[in-house]
């Protein structure tokens, strides 16, 4: 029997035989039935549920505690077992949202999945949100966060800062951390980095359903979750002022040839039915002219939000293997 649900977001017929079945499933199971966040009234109270259903449950690790920072707090997942000599490794990590969904819970399952299988110790970043902290305040938390675990993390989590690693997921996630990357390597004295993890990040708000520069905002313009008006709603809760667009700790392609040059080796996660896909495919080459060894994955058939879902157990286990040949390659 059809159900009689209200249907707010469509698959487009285009894309439904672009998409990975299991996705294609789950959608018309799930996402299908609730209106998107740029199709209905602002309310802060969204932020209760995960910015994506059907993620996994997080994984037993040996402790997880909570550690304020002036202006937001940090979630510190530790390994079981006993640290290394030197102290554990430590990745700093940024949930994604879209710089205006999330908390201090919606990314633990991939936390935990990174501590257990890369062995080191996470620290996840509740920075603050807009539209009611707009930008740059969680570049602000996420420098603050950078700093912290530099000077602070060996006297208080025994990691061995000589191994920090930085990474994001979606959007906001992947921006913030391709933005302290920059940060890092223009620090004085500047904060040598191990590696970057971007998970489908933005690394250009001036992007638009132009087209141009980046080809993926037309050609995927129908792809589920995150069309253009949803991406540029997002863009505008955070950053309403255009003029900030530019700036390179807003869309970090824009950063200083010098940093570009003293950045971390990268492993970056791409959708192939994402509108982010060329600008991250964009990103990864401006690493590459600039010396910087870069690994990137392009998973077929994937839209945006791969990463949250069960469906994208291989995305998850392919960063966890990827942070930890780098920390092992120290």
């Amino acid at each position: 029997m059809a159900s009689s649900r209200q249907i707010y977001q469509p698959i487009h017929p285009d894309f439904l035989v672009k998409l990975l079945p299991e996705y294609v499933e789950f959608h018309n199971a799930n996402t299908a039935f609730f209106p998107a966040v740029h199709q209905v009234p602002w309310d802060p109270a969204v932020r209760k549920g995960a910015p994506v259903m059907g993620g996994s449950e997080p994984l037993k690790v040996g402790n997880v505690k909570d550690v304020p920072l002036s202006k937001c707090t940090m979630r510190i997942f530790t390994p079981e077992g006993t640290a290394p000599a030197e102290g554990w490794p430590v990745f700093l990590f940024f949930h994604g949202g879209g710089w205006t969904l999330g908390n201090i819970d919606t990314e633990n399952a991939f936390s935990t999945n990174m501590c257990k299988h890369a062995s080191c110790v996470v620290v996840s970043v509740d920075y603050r949100l807009g539209p009611e902290e707009p930008y740059p305040a969680a570049v602000e938390d996420a420098e603050e966060a950078l700093h912290w675990v530099y000077t602070q993390g060996k006297a208080q989590l025994g990691v061995n800062v000589s191994k920090i690693a930085v990474g994001g997921s979606s959007s906001s996630g992947g921006n913030l951390a391709a933005i302290i990357t920059h940060k890092a390597a223009l620090a004085s004295p500047p904060i040598a980095l191990a590696f970057q993890l971007l998970v489908v990040p933005v690394v250009d708000n001036t992007a638009s359903s132009s087209g141009v520069p980046y080809a993926s905002w037309t050609e995927n313009a129908n792809t589920p979750s995150l069309v253009p008006e949803k991406m540029i709603w997002y863009r505008q809760q955070y950053s309403p002022n255009e003029a900030d667009w530019t700036k390179w700790d807003n869309s970090p392609i824009f950063a200083p040839e010098e940093a570009f040059k003293k950045s971390p080796p990268a492993w970056i996660a791409i959708a192939e039915l994402d509108i982010l896909r060329d600008e991250a495919l964009a990103y990864a080459e401006k690493l590459k002219k600039a010396g910087v060894e870069v690994e990137t994955k392009i998973y077929k058939g994937s839209p945006h939000p791969i990463m949250a879902m069960d469906v994208g157990k291989q995305l998850v286990s392919d960063a966890a293997e990827a942070l930890k040949k780098a920390f092992e390659s120290l």
